[in-house]
């Protein structure tokens, strides 16, 4: 049979140029990669750090509000004693962080299937329908407020766990390598505001029904009803703020070149995104599609399969488990830790309306004083170094100075509470407690895993390495609650703290396993070879 001599001469030029069209598409996406590594900061920068951290003011605000809103739930439904039973504080509590642990799980691993766009704003919406329906919550025969308030806490849970992954990776993706560390650092520290804001709200709103609470009869049902469900639904606001700019927010180009394997798309993306801060889909542009690492089971097996990688998961994972048992820990029982050692506790008569205001305030400045004194001042103490000290150094100085605090807590905890002055030292601890987690491994344990994996596997690790934090939370409210009263009414508090500070030891040895990050591009950090990652061209469709 004859051989058409075009066709051979085709197939030839074929072969030839195919090698080429590889190393030159390999040669590009480096290119674009190195254009995000090195791009001056901008507008969009400044856009995508408001757009993420109002996500993260929204998270904080919702889960601390709790702290101050359990006691006003104690006055309408706790029938005993005026507070709510132990069961139900820690329902009202822990439900909120084992919605997180699903949702960082499912919205890490969506975000890395579907498209980090895609899934950004669908768990703002879950947080602003929780939030509203826990407003709404009423008591039935049948159904019991406190109930529907923790399912409405638990949906709340697993929107806002969506929002830590994809947070993370859409500010780290789009950041220059200089500066990522501070842009990742800001959106996280819109948290202390949070705080701070629930706890600014919960003055304002008691201070309100100031009067109410006054003139009703103790225990003051009505006016503290009013005043739970506006704290806690104003947290819809900021939520409802951001969505629009959620729902249009660009597809980060790393996951159009490295999950989509559409380099000419992110290629544009880039100097679209760059300059205007938009994406343009051209509808009629050539997809071209390459062969590159793509995420299986298989491949996922292979990659966190080598110690190098697997080693850097369980150190993500585990630092962030140590740390949130001391932080939730902390977090949503300072309320109960003020109350132990009488900081700000009314001394009049508990069963009169003016003890009801007196307490609810007091619980309120409280809060705002911790938040003002270590909780706000760390994330910025952090996000002035972060990108000079590095990550590594700052999460150990954090693990150690925690481990330290929180052994004189609980070792000098009986001396301490014998004096007004042994009072007021213990708060300052409490308060530089708060401000080392938040300058050191509150802020590192957000920020590394955003940094330390492939693209394919980015959110799904930083996912995976959240969700351990909040199985810590969950493990740190259940045994708060199990054992703050063994020997009397919140008698084992120092005990906790010497428990706290035996697990903040224990991140210290995790944060061995990890690799420094600063000024080291993601793809250098992934551990993955870059030149000849285009293995093949398929070919191009319309």
């Amino acid at each position: 049979m004859a051989t058409n001599p075009d066709h051979q001469s085709s197939q030839e030029s074929y072969h030839e140029k195919r090698p080429t069209t590889v190393a030159v598409l390999d040669k590009r996406r480096r290119a674009a990669l190195a254009e995000i590594d090195e791009a001056p900061f901008s507008w969009f920068h400044v856009k995508v750090c408001l757009v993420a951290g109002v996500g993260f003011f929204t998270d904080a605000y919702d889960i601390f509000a709790i702290n101050i809103a359990a006691t006003m739930l104690g006055y309408v439904y706790g029938h005993a004693n005026n507070q709510l039973n132990t069961q139900q504080s820690l329902g009202v509590k822990v439900a909120t962080p084992v919605g997180n642990l699903v949702g960082q799980l499912l919205f890490g691993w969506l975000a890395d299937v579907l498209g980090r766009k895609r899934m950004y704003g669908v768990e703002l919406m879950l947080m602003i329908v929780a939030c509203f329906g826990q407003a709404l919550a009423g008591q039935a025969p049948a159904v019991s407020a406190i109930g529907v308030i923790i399912v409405w806490r638990f949906v709340m849970g697993v929107g806002i766990g969506g929002d830590y992954p994809l947070s993370a990776i859409i500010s780290s993706e789009f950041a220059a390598t200089r500066s990522r560390g501070r842009l990742m650092t800001a959106v996280f520290a819109a948290q202390g505001w949070g705080y701070f804001a629930s706890s600014l709200v919960g003055i304002i709103v008691v201070q309100a029904y100031k009067n109410s609470i006054l003139n009703a009869p103790f225990p003051c049902v009505v006016p503290v009803d009013y005043i739970w469900r506006l704290m806690i639904g104003l947290g819809c606001v900021p939520g409802v703020i951001a969505l629009y700019f959620r729902l249009t927010i660009p597809e980060t180009p790393r996951f159009t070149m490295d999950v989509e394997r559409n380099v000419a798309q992110a290629t544009a993306d880039i100097e679209n995104v760059l300059t205007s801060g938009r994406h343009f889909d051209h509808e009629n542009a050539p997809v071209q599609r390459v062969t590159a690492p793509k995420a299986t089971p298989a491949d996922f097996a292979a990659y966190f399969g080598q110690w190098k990688n697997m080693k850097v998961l369980i150190g993500t994972s585990y630092s962030w488990f140590a740390l949130d048992i001391a932080f939730y820990g902390l977090g949503l029982n300072s309320s109960i830790i003020l109350s132990a050692i009488n900081f700000g506790s009314p001394t009049i008569n508990k069963t009169s309306s003016l003890y009801v205001y007196e307490n609810l305030y007091n619980i309120c400045v409280g809060n705002l004083i911790l938040s003002v004194a270590g909780l706000i001042p760390g994330y910025w103490a952090s996000f002035l170094v972060i990108d000079s000290w590095g990550r590594k150094p700052l999460q150990l100085m954090g693990f150690i100075m925690l481990t330290i605090i929180f052994a004189i807590m609980g070792f000098a905890y009986d001396a301490m509470n014998a004096t007004v002055a042994g009072t007021k030292a213990f708060v300052f601890l409490y308060c530089l407690a708060n401000f080392f987690q938040n300058f050191g491994p509150n802020t590192t344990t957000f920020v590394i895993p955003g940094e330390a994996f492939p693209t394919r596997y980015r959110s799904t690790a930083h996912g995976i390495s959240a969700a351990t934090g909040k199985l810590g939370a969950i493990i740190s409210q259940v045994g708060f609650a199990t054992l703050v009263n063994i020997g009397g009414p919140n008698r084992f508090v120092q005990h906790i703290m010497e428990i706290f500070a035996a697990f903040m030891l224990t991140g210290v040895l995790s944060t061995l396993l990890l690799p420094e990050t600063k000024q080291r591009t993601l793809e250098d950090i992934s551990n993955e070879e870059q030149e000849g990652y285009i293995q093949d061209v398929p070919g191009a469709s319309s």
